[in-house]
């Protein structure tokens, strides 16, 4: 088991290696690059810029401009924002637990809902509530979430009231009470897709573990519906659902990149946007690394997990 952690953990590190690489030469050769925020400035010339470029190492080959970089980011100096003059890794974290809060509470959602869907759906197989179900989950697959997001937007905070149309909290007003009210409509916008996701993949897992031997065998010895349901086949059914659960995290961050947008949440994926337009690219290749790094721990964390569950995947 040991010996297979290790495994794991040394590809993520390679991996991680390899985004960083890829990420900082497309940054870099971009068009425009680095330097494109002070070439707008009214009356900068072209002897300034170099003189910028070489004042900021930008004036090197790329190679040593990634290893240079790299040996910063490893002793925790990820480079400073020509924004405003902010260590990136304090604007990252300034924003870092606004888009945990939305993506845990997302994540949590489309888990619970999902799951719930998809064993009624296996349970009830080709029933009316089945069929609904397949229907709904194909259309909330094929609505783009800033349109479902704006539509959240029309009818509950505009048309009937209910809800604030965008922000993190009121200022002045920090009940939680408040941050509950501004919470829901981007959770459920970007938990919509992962739902549908969840509860097509809990169904078929749910009705493979149905034929198996050992629920028959259940079944056989007297115990109860809801013993079998809950003992055997909830349970089975669940552990494939946790590598599901790593590899969904790319698309919940992208979705959160989208939703902070429309509802303006302050978060990590709202910055990555006005970082690229304002060609901050230290911020943006800090929120490509942090990105990164929490896809490859999810995904760390859920083979892990599995392997814990069935012994047999650390032995292959």
């Amino acid at each position: 088991m040991l010996r297979y952690i290790l495994s794991r953990f040394g590809q993520s590190l390679l991996l991680l290696l390899i985004v960083s690489f890829i990420g900082f030469a497309v940054l870099n050769l971009a068009p425009g690059g680095p330097l494109s925020q002070f070439a707008l400035s009214p009356g900068m010339t072209q002897e300034q810029i170099d003189k910028i470029a070489a004042q900021m190492g930008l004036d090197r080959p790329l190679i040593v401009q990634y290893f240079d970089w790299l040996q910063h980011m490893l002793v925790g100096d990820w480079g400073t924002s020509y924004r405003d003059g902010q260590p990136v890794l304090h604007v990252i974290e300034s924003h870092l637990f606004a888009t945990l809060l939305l993506m845990g509470t997302a994540t949590s959602i489309s888990i619970t809902l999902g799951s719930t869907i998809g064993i009624f759906s296996a349970l009830r197989r080709r029933s009316v509530f089945d069929y609904a179900m397949t229907v709904a989950s194909m259309v909330a697959l094929s609505i783009p979430t800033f349109w479902f997001g704006l539509i959240a937007i029309y009818i509950f905070a505009l048309n009937l009231g209910w809800l604030p149309a965008g922000n993190m909290y009121t200022v002045g007003d920090g009940s939680v009470l408040n941050y509950l009210k501004h919470l829901i409509m981007p959770a459920c916008v970007l938990a919509l897709v992962d739902v549908a996701v969840w509860s097509r993949y809990m169904r078929t897992s749910t009705l493979n573990v149905i034929n198996q031997d050992f629920v028959r065998t259940a079944r056989a010895k007297g115990l109860t519906r809801r013993r079998v349901l809950f003992k055997h086949i909830v349970g089975n059914s669940l552990v494939p659902m946790i590598t599901l659960a790593g590899l969904q995290l790319p698309m919940v961050l992208g979705g959160a990149l989208v939703t902070e947008t429309v509802f303006t949440w302050p978060g990590m994926g709202r910055l990555f946007l006005d970082s690229l337009g304002y060609s901050d690219y230290p911020v943006v290749m800090g929120l490509l690394m942090a990105s990164a790094m929490l896809v490859l721990i999810g995904n760390l964390a859920a083979d892990i997990a599995v392997a814990l569950i069935d012994p047999r995947i650390a032995l292959e």
